[in-house]
């Protein structure tokens, strides 16, 4: 069998890492993005991956990348940022949101258009974009729901954002058999967050490797965490 070739983003450390670490000892060739070359060299280093230079706001970078690669099974679309310290939606600055965007949302759509002809070549891709149940509207509009309470506006509605995005893709290859989903990763201790989350990366990364390693007939267009699916 031919091995399979996937791609984080944002991979030299965290819930990426992790993810690329599970997609690894699965015995698939995987590609650490990073933006930083140093980092992304030291993280393929440690799991016996490549890294790969990549920048998702830089549309050069993401070129190159893309480059590189002439067959791709599986893409993450993990690197994301986190910019708000608890300031209430009327205190953040439209800057702010921009630059949110720029990552957690363009970064993913200039992403994966760029590897999609890759991702066409492999006979059944996997697209996973990396959410948060921050960015579910069911949860949100529940006002008992603990998330209800957390008013990031960049970043909840970034991920909001990123759900609409994984749904027009995995609409415009439903006829295909590449399948587009978001995983949750939960509340876990990384840089994003100072490390306050009670979860590990390690667990974080769970529900990323199951829709990374979708048989033929599972689901797309779904919003998963690694207790099952989470409401839009």
């Amino acid at each position: 069998m031919t091995t399979k070739t996937a791609l984080v983003t944002g991979a030299n450390k965290g819930i990426g890492l992790e993810i690329a670490r599970g997609l690894r000892a699965l015995g698939m060739d995987v590609l650490i993005g990073a933006r930083d070359p140093i980092r992304g060299k030291e993280a393929a280093a440690a799991i016996g991956a490549t890294a790969v230079e990549l920048d998702v706001t830089d549309e050069d970078s993401i070129a190159r990348a893309a480059s590189r690669i002439e067959v791709l099974d599986v893409l993450v679309n993990n690197a994301g940022i986190l910019l708000e310290r608890g300031a209430p939606p009327s205190a953040t600055p439209v800057s702010m949101l921009r630059d949110t965007y720029a990552v957690n949302v363009f970064g993913v759509v200039a992403v994966t258009t760029a590897l999609l002809p890759a991702l066409r070549r492999a006979p059944a891709a996997r697209i996973v974009n990396l959410g948060s149940g921050l960015g579910s509207l069911a949860y949100a509009s529940t006002p008992d729901h603990v998330y209800a309470r957390n008013t990031l506006l960049a970043y909840n509605s970034s991920k909001s954002a990123l759900s609409a995005v994984t749904l027009s893709f995995a609409n415009e290859l439903r006829d295909t058999a590449i399948k587009v989903n978001v995983a949750d990763p939960g509340y876990c201790a990384t840089d994003l967050n100072g490390h306050a989350g009670p979860r590990t990366a390690a667990q974080g990364a769970v529900a990323a490797i199951r829709l990374a390693t979708l048989p033929d007939d599972g689901p797309t267009g779904r919003f998963f965490d690694d207790e099952g699916e989470v409401p839009w």
